[in-house]
């Protein structure tokens, strides 16, 4: 009995170390036959953002449970790059909220920076991954014009965050280095500073690029081409939110010739696509732009991968039906790299597919054929960069580490859902 017993224990032992080495092998084979170095597309499993193909990038969501590392797109197709000539009113275009408000952004010095945050690269970054609108606040603080995500009209030194015209200056830098390309940049404005704007723009030297308001349509008719804007250098369109610098200084008035949907929850709210107060009527045929607001009230990092998925392409389905089958030129999010797979980049490609070629992705139009000859391709493409324009060597880049999780914006949200605590400030 007990050498029966030994040799029933050694049998055991014997297979356990089979399976432990069966597993192991199994594990190496798994390893040996996944991607790397580059090769892995969207949805696939990655170590580093080096594993991923171009224009992606190695992350997670674990707002919808997907905690380990994946393959995640971070930049845009650019349409024009795919079809070109047309109207500037028949592309969509990616729109960063609150372009400036970036995590881990110096604040001034001795200060402790108070506000939200809501994109986590810079703004050349930004348009490198094809980002081509821009949101931007900008106030009078400290004897010059400045970016600040702030409150009751006024900038302080905790929510200050640097002189605009650093920003602008990246943006001439990008126009400069990229002749066919077109960016939009829309200010919520706070500079009371007599043609402060204006002067703003010219020391940036970016009214070189400026689409004079003259040439701005104002009965829904077409937009010139980009072809036509590229051509007569018209590349830099402004728009404000204060009616009266139109005349003042030539700078467009936003509603005048956007329309556009609530910001904030309400603009998130699922069936719902609300009309803005200021816009004019989804209905008005004197608006031949439509900018489609795709935010929460409180910006939070590490949920903006679930909003940036199946709700955010439900969303566009609801604009689109309620401003009448108009589809959105401009798509304002936050934190836009975040998504779980393909995120905004997918949903855009999709917007320019519809209105471009009548396919449901921009990757299966064919320049010069019939609307509605798509390509045979699966969806989502995995390498959505065909052009140089917007695209760099390496992975997509953040303003620190992708690996850093840090939400300061918590602490901010927990103080304006008790706002007796801010009254302790002022």
């Amino acid at each position: 009995m007990t050498c029966f017993t030994d040799h029933r224990d050694l049998s055991r032992a014997t297979a356990t170390g089979y399976l432990f080495l069966l597993l192991l092998f199994s594990s190496f084979i798994n390893i040996w036959s996944s991607c790397s170095n580059g090769s892995c597309q969207v949805v696939d499993s990655c170590s580093l953002s080096t594993d991923c193909g171009p224009g992606l990038f190695c992350g997670n969501c674990p707002a919808l449970g997907k905690t380990q590392p994946f393959c995640i797109r971070g930049q845009a197709t650019i349409p024009t790059s795919v079809i070109g000539g047309l109207p500037f009113n028949k592309y969509s275009w990616l729109v960063t909220h609150n372009s400036f408000s970036i995590v881990d952004a110096p604040a001034l010095p001795g200060v402790q920076r108070f506000t939200f945050y809501n994109q986590e690269d810079t703004v050349t970054n930004q348009l490198k991954n094809g980002v081509r609108g821009l949101m931007l606040d900008m106030y009078d603080f400290n004897g010059d014009i400045w970016l600040c995500h702030s409150f009751r009209g006024q900038c302080f030194n905790f929510t200050a965050f640097k002189p605009a015209i650093n920003t602008l200056r990246e943006v001439e830098a990008f126009l400069s280095k990229n002749p066919s390309e077109i960016v939009t940049i829309i200010i919520e404005d706070y500079v009371h500073t007599p043609k402060g704007l204006t002067k703003l723009f010219k020391n940036a030297g970016l009214d070189k690029y400026w689409f004079p308001v003259s040439k701005m349509p104002k009965k829904g008719e077409d937009w010139p081409t980009v072809t036509e804007m590229v051509k007569a250098n018209h590349r830099l369109l402004v728009f404000t939110s204060v009616a009266s610098k139109e005349e003042e200084e030539g700078i467009a008035y936003q509603w005048k010739y956007l329309l556009e949907n609530e910001a904030g929850d309400p603009g998130v709210k699922r069936g719902s696509c609300p009309n803005r107060k200021e816009s004019q009527p989804f209905n008005s045929k004197t608006a031949s732009l439509f900018l489609m607001n795709y935010f929460p009230t409180y910006p939070i990092e590490d949920e903006a991968c679930k909003e940036h998925s199946a709700p955010l392409a439900d969303m566009i389905r609801t604009c689109y039906k309620a401003a009448g089958s108009m589809m959105p030129n401009f798509l304002a999010v936050n934190f836009y790299l975040r998504s779980d797979g393909g995120g905004v980049f997918y949903d855009l490609d999709s917007m320019n597919g519809q209105r471009l070629c009548g396919c449901n992705t921009i990757a299966a139009c064919q320049a010069g054929a019939p609307f509605g000859s798509c390509k045979n391709i699966s969806m989502p493409t995995p390498s959505p960069m065909t052009n140089s324009v917007g695209s760099f060597s390496g992975p997509v880049q953040f303003s620190t580490s992708t690996s850093t999780v840090y939400h300061p914006n918590h602490f901010i949200i927990a103080l304006f859902l008790f706002p007796w605590i801010i009254s302790l400030f002022f």
